[in-house]
């Protein structure tokens, strides 16, 4: 009997997923629509029309029991992004108004432990009322507003920390990237915990605004563990404390997490991920043509025997003197008459090419002979 019973329940929720499934399928569609339609809006009346329909259409999706697992993969304009943990997934959203600045909407999705229950949190954008607050723990219902791109948990006193890295189109001058940290106290979102130790002291959170003409790199490098980004100079010395004139530097810092806080390291090196094949682009002196190789990601020492230029002595050149050597090599060519570059070389074999097509065209199909000297 017991057995029956258990396949009865089972049945059950089998088809109960099945309905469940069908149903924020057909939700998703909607949803597209009426995203495209808030995308192609031209006025702030009609996107923040199309908007709020499309803001209370997903948090009924949200809600549906398959939401935390379902992938939403056709709402191409929003951010969903879940912890590695899988106990916290964001959808983040913004819509640009006819000055240029942006309203951000939100959803924070809990995992209850419990199958096809989750808990869904509204984060409302109060960006007017706050301006960049580093020292201060916000509500739900208090938000500074941005769109979410990444989520690195973290423990700290046996309590899961989730530091989120964000993008913020602040003004038609100036963007801003940040790292926040978002935590719960029961059901109810904590954004903002001092946890960053910079030198000016321990922080809640993290703002970097820069100008608006160039782009700053923001993200969680997995390899070694640290939140790396490009630092930030003023474009002149006369720029320093204006921020919308703050450009990357070429250098780098990091946060690593250590003893229990976001440590800020200055002017690390960035390494780029380790990878097995690179695609290595090579002229085919056979038929002059530009032709892509995967080959094994390993140094070859250019010195040694079993290299293609093994044969030859190279002698290091620092960046004071490479211009001097390269023109010395180019007159020298230049001089014998030849191409003096590999990109002249290529076209003037490709020239080559298309001259002797001529020639065989004009001659009935038949190469033309060279004259013997």
């Amino acid at each position: 009997m017991k057995y029956i019973l258990g396949f009865l329940i089972f049945t059950h929720l089998f088809s109960s997923s099945l309905m469940g499934q069908e149903a924020i399928i057909q939700q998703e569609v909607e949803l597209q629509s009426l995203l495209d339609s808030l995308r192609a809006a031209k006025t702030d009346a009609t996107k923040n029309t199309w908007n709020a329909q499309f803001k209370k259409q997903l948090e009924v999706s949200l809600h549906e029991p398959t939401a935390f697992t379902f992938p939403f993969s056709n709402l191409r304009t929003i951010g969903k992004i879940t912890s590695s943990d899988n106990q916290l997934r964001i959808f983040s959203w913004n819509v640009e108004q006819d000055d240029q600045t942006q309203k951000y909407y939100a959803f924070v999705l809990k995992n209850t432990g419990k199958v096809g229950e989750h808990t869904v949190i509204e984060l409302v954008d109060n960006s007017f009322m706050l301006p960049m607050k580093t020292d201060e723990v916000l509500e739900a219902d208090n938000w500074y507003g941005a769109l979410y791109y990444d989520i690195v948990p973290v423990e700290k006193s046996n309590k899961t920390y989730y530091t989120l890295l964000g993008w913020d189109g602040n003004s038609t001058m100036s963007n801003i990237k940040l790292i926040d940290v978002l935590y719960f106290s029961g059901n109810t979102v904590k954004l903002g915990s001092p946890i960053f130790k910079t030198a000016d002291g321990l922080k809640r959170r993290i703002y970097m605004e820069h100008s608006e003409k160039t782009v700053m790199s923001l993200r969680w490098d997995a390899e070694y563990k640290r939140i790396m980004f490009d630092h930030l100079s003023p474009e002149t010395p006369t720029m320093e404390g204006f921020y919308e004139f703050y450009v990357p530097d070429m250098s780098y810092d990091a946060y690593v997490f250590q003893n229990n806080k976001w440590v800020l390291m200055e002017d690390v090196i960035g390494v780029n991920p380790a990878v097995e094949t690179v695609t290595v682009r090579s002229i085919n002196p056979r038929t002059d043509e530009i032709e892509e190789i995967e080959m094994v990601n390993k140094w070859i020492d250019p010195t040694s025997s079993g290299s293609p230029a093994g044969k030859e002595i190279h002698i290091a050149v620092t960046p004071e003197n490479v211009e001097g050597l390269d023109a010395e090599k180019k007159e020298e060519t230049a001089a014998k008459g030849k191409p003096t570059t590999a990109l002249e070389r290529y076209n003037a074999r490709k020239h080559r090419k298309e001259k002797d097509a001529a020639d065989s065209f004009a001659n009935g199909g038949k190469k033309s002979k060279k004259k013997k000297k």
